[in-house]
């Protein structure tokens, strides 16, 4: 909840909201305006152009210094495959040490051979990582189309976050250039993931770099982030990155959690609308606008 100056509005009661289910008004049963621990992946675009990358491997450490002690984070990068860190963690020392242990690549992907991660999330019992084929000659780089599975990433990451403590709030934060491949480079389809983030909830935030808005490539970090109920932010230099950081934290963490029994509504459906209205003028309400209520759904190919 933003004023018309961007700034988080704290003082709100519980009397000053409304709610709506498939337009119909719903008694509010939980309040509460407290902080919240943090569960989040840092999911970073490994095949950035070398400007944005080294903008981006500057910041990094600015990531930890926005966390609080009770927080916990897990470092993934992702190109054509999904490649997880060493695990979640609340040691600051660790994740910096991690952090400056990552090299992102800058150079166009290449699909590596190697063994399986462990513990890497699946898809339909198949690797979401995939199977990297031996590559024996060059790369052939197809001018206009990219190698870079985004859907895949973020259904990954949702993976490792969805049996996280239920007192936490789970976001992904998104650094990317907003690149994404098609049917053959993503296995996952954007509405499958987009479930399994509302089922778990679970927010994106998306940081866009400097070439993503230069190019108008930032169309999947704004959807993704809209969907689930996260914000996006465009970032142009080394600077707005670090400051942007703390500022995602504080908001993912300091957030007002609003839930009831929903009535008089339609249970047989598996995605409802959700309306949040708050009598107080002035202020701006960033909220997801359904969830889903199905199975958790598997993974549907494209």
């Amino acid at each position: 909840m933003k004023d018309r100056s961007g700034n988080l509005v704290a003082d709100l009661q519980r009397n000053e909201f409304r709610v709506f289910e498939d337009n119909v008004e719903q008694k509010i049963d939980v309040f509460t305006a407290e902080a919240f621990p943090l569960s989040m992946i840092i999911l970073l675009d490994n095949d950035l152009k070398e400007k944005d990358g080294e903008q981006v491997r500057k910041s990094l450490d600015a990531v930890v210094g926005g966390l609080s002690l009770d927080d916990e984070a897990f470092i993934c990068r992702f190109d054509e495959f999904f490649h997880p860190g060493a695990g979640f963690t609340t040691d600051h020392d660790l994740l910096l040490t991690e952090l400056q242990r990552t090299k992102l690549d800058t150079e166009p992907s290449v699909a590596r051979s190697g063994a399986a991660i462990a513990n890497a999330p699946s898809i339909n019992g198949h690797s979401a990582i995939g199977d990297a084929p031996n590559i024996t000659s060059a790369t052939i780089n197809i001018r206009g189309q990219s190698t870079k599975a985004l859907d895949d990433a973020v259904f990954g990451a949702a993976q490792l976050l969805r049996d996280r403590d239920r007192n936490r709030r789970k976001l992904i934060l998104l650094i990317s250039d907003g690149a994404n491949g098609g049917k053959k480079t993503n296995k996952m389809n954007y509405d499958s993931v987009v479930k399994t983030l509302l089922h778990d909830n679970i927010e994106v935030y998306s940081v866009a770099v400097a070439s993503a808005f230069l190019e108008r490539k930032f169309n999947r970090l704004v959807d993704y982030a809209h969907d689930s109920g996260g914000e996006v932010y465009f970032a142009a230099k080394r600077e707005t990155l670090e400051e942007l950081y703390s500022r995602i934290s504080e908001e993912a963490r300091n957030q007002y959690t609003i839930a009831y029994v929903p009535r008089g509504t339609d249970r047989s459906v598996d995605v409802h609308s959700v309306e949040v209205r708050v009598k107080r003028e002035g202020l701006t309400i960033k909220t997801r606008d359904k969830y889903y209520s199905g199975e958790i759904p598997g993974a549907t190919r494209q």
